[in-house]
């Protein structure tokens, strides 16, 4: 079937958009002696400067007892080093007209702050500084530790579908440290001390370790001195040997049922697929990637068109599927039951929909469709600074280079309906599905909490 005139004539401008982009790579690297990677990209649209330091430690570095040590670091980070009193970053950040904020993630943390292009070297300097002055105060870490168990409750054990996930992955992975929460387990979060944290900062916070990306009206030349002067001292330490990790096979299907309050019930599931590892060989996760965008992509799409529109067993549908990860990947399914259905009707309806695509396969029509609001989310937010910076960043602690970004976007436009259809034959397998149900319970009547103090970034 032909597409319409005009996602025809979107797809020829994406396609034009992306393949001009695969000829400007205008980023820059350079090394320090002490092993720290420093990667600029100019963008002179407006005199801003993005400036994230990327450390390749996260959740997945952790150690049974100490889970969620990574995210506490990430907290106390802003809580003063031996020149810098606490929240004095923030404020000298916000005082130049910025703002800041930072992540934790399964793979990496990152720290990030946007400003004016004449306050980088304001930027560099504190960022330099924390990375090897951090006080790590008693005082201070017994105030936000408590900060962040209050994160925990407000943002996963008061929301049930935060449960939900939660359980999931606990319960999909046997040894991987995926299986933990990023935030941790509340029993570790109360019995950590500020030694922990001494410690993971002492074994991962060190120039080896740290991508530092540059986006914005910048000269590359003056970001690589500027970082040699600031971060060049600082000296070169050893890390940890990182030892595989490789999650056994599963052997047979897994289920969970999750109770907390909640006025409906509400199903996820989950089967792992591969993770991006060779950008120009793989195949299969760009085709996971349009398999996902198929079922959910947009409000046309299989599950939102067939569960909440037509069969109206659902009030709500979605998959979603990342693949880059330094670890397992996995595909997920979800849906929310409308009023008199149950949490087992929208399994079998979800079921029914990945059989039909393993059964029918999927229309080239549909499938340009998908390709082209894919590809056009991703060149649209190539507008933005931060966005920049973020791929680069999340790309580089995968342990891929943020140069197959445009390959990326070229292998996507390749991907064949016979190949999503493969993909969704392949991996959505009985065997290999962990299936959570959440059972709601009768709700308290209190209202949701609200965020705790010192909240401030994303997790």
């Amino acid at each position: 079937m032909k597409l319409s005139g005009y996602l025809a004539c979107l797809w020829l401008v994406l396609t034009a958009a992306a393949g001009a982009a695969l000829a400007a790579d205008d980023t820059a690297e350079h090394q320090l002696a002490n092993g720290l990677r420093i990667i600029v990209k100019p963008d002179r649209r407006a005199p801003v400067a993005v400036v994230m330091a990327w450390y390749r430690v996260g959740s997945i570095d952790e150690v049974n007892g100490q889970t969620g040590v990574a995210h506490v670091l990430e907290h106390m980070m802003f809580k003063g080093t031996s020149t810098t009193p606490a929240g004095e970053y923030s404020r000298l950040i916000a005082a130049a007209g910025g703002r800041d904020n930072a992540f934790t993630a399964n793979d990496f943390t990152g720290y990030f702050a946007m400003l004016q292009k004449s306050r980088l070297e304001l930027a560099l300097k504190l960022e330099a500084d924390r990375m090897a002055n951090l006080t790590l105060a008693p005082e201070e870490f017994a105030k936000e530790i408590k900060v962040v168990m209050e994160e925990r409750r407000l943002r996963t054990d008061d929301r049930p579908r935060s449960l939900v996930y939660e359980q999931l992955m606990a319960t999909a992975l046997t040894a991987h440290p995926y299986r933990n929460p990023i935030i941790g387990w509340m029993n570790d979060l109360e019995n950590m001390r500020v030694e922990d944290a001494r410690e993971f900062y002492r074994q991962w916070y060190a120039p080896g370790n740290v991508v530092l990306v540059v986006v914005g009206d910048v000269e590359p030349k003056e970001v690589f001195a500027l970082a040699g002067k600031y971060f060049g001292a600082l000296p070169a330490r050893e890390l940890p040997v990182r030892k595989p990790q490789d999650e056994p096979a599963q052997l047979g299907v897994k289920r969970i049922v999750v109770k907390a309050p909640a006025e409906l019930p509400y199903v996820m599931m989950t089967f792992r697929a591969p993770a991006l590892r060779d950008p120009a060989r793989d195949q299969e996760p760009y085709a996971l990637s349009m398999l996902a965008a198929v079922l959910s992509g947009n409000e046309s799409a299989r599950l939102n068109r067939s569960l909440v529109r037509e069969q109206q067993v659902a009030s709500a549908a979605s998959a979603s599927y990342d693949g880059i990860a330094r670890g397992p990947e996995f595909f997920y399914l979800s849906a929310t039951p409308t009023a008199g259905k149950t949490a087992a009707d929208v399994e079998q309806a979800l079921r029914r929909e990945m059989a039909r695509v393993i059964e029918e396969g999927v229309t080239e029509e549909e499938l340009n469709r998908v390709k082209a609001q894919y590809i056009a989310a991703e060149v649209f937010q190539r507008d933005s600074m931060f966005f920049q910076a973020r791929v680069i960043g999340v790309l580089e602690m995968s342990g891929l280079s943020h140069r197959t970004m445009d390959l990326q976007l070229k292998k996507l436009r390749e991907v064949t309906p016979e190949q999503v259809r493969e993909v969704a034959r392949k991996y959505f397998r009985e065997d290999a599905l962990t299936i959570a149900h959440l059972d709601p319970q009768p709700l308290s009547g209190k209202r949701p909490a609200a965020p705790p103090p010192g909240v401030r970034h994303a997790q």
